[in-house]
């Protein structure tokens, strides 16, 4: 089995990766490693929906049985634990659109032809992945740390977390029919920046290990 596991930085992933063996680089950005008797390519893109889809446009193909965006998350509910791991299974290109005075029009509403939202409809066949609490998300080039900003922002799209990585990467698998996930832990709420509030390591902990499980899980 071919799985390709893409997350935004190095330290995001590092811990899962202590797991595998090398076998060699895929080319810029792109390392192979063996699990068991899966082959496991790592992308790690870089920061951003940009960075993201330029990479995945040069390494997602169809020899991968599926792809696997891990990383980390902003809730904009309390009711998600920091820590908690989810699966984002609908997101969006949330700053995607027009402003109008005070109003702002999503592109959907534009009659451009191009939507905003993104949607998984694949399916992987992993008993953990089923497991994981599905949620909704937006994707940001700027982060949320104004409360005017994060109240028109859930207002507009009732998001549960924000990245700024997911709607890129599902719509990169979507087009190339590639089943997909998007697993997400809980750093921090989406509130006013309060970097003391953070709990960096204690999320990349418990994505890592959800991380190791599921590949445990594939047969």
């Amino acid at each position: 089995m071919n799985i390709l596991f893409v997350s935004a930085t190095e330290f995001e992933i590092e811990p899962l990766v202590r797991e595998l063996r090398f076998v060699g680089m895929g080319g810029d950005r792109l390392k192979k490693y063996a699990y068991r008797n899966l082959n496991v390519d790592v992308l790690v893109t870089g920061l951003g929906m940009t960075a993201t889809a330029f990479y995945l446009g040069k390494f997602l193909n169809n020899g991968y049985d599926c792809s696997i965006n891990i990383g980390l998350a902003g809730s904009f509910s309390a009711d998600l634990e920091i820590g908690a791991v989810v699966n984002v299974v609908q997101d969006c290109f949330s700053e995607l659109g027009a402003e109008d005075g005070d109003l702002f029009i999503p592109v959907a509403e534009m009659n451009l032809a191009t939507e905003n939202q993104e949607t998984n409809l694949s399916r992987i066949k992993n008993t953990v992945l089923e497991n994981i609490p599905k949620v909704s998300g937006i994707t940001v080039n700027t982060v949320h740390g104004n409360e005017t900003s994060i109240d028109a922002a859930f207002g507009r799209f009732h998001p549960n977390v924000e990245s700024m990585e997911g709607a890129a990467f599902l719509l990169a698998c979507r087009l190339e029919n590639i089943p997909c996930t998007q697993i997400r832990a809980i750093s921090n709420l989406v509130e006013k920046r309060n970097r003391a509030a953070w709990k960096i390591p204690l999320a990349i902990e418990a994505l890592n290990k959800k991380a190791h499980e599921i590949l445990n899980a594939f047969p």
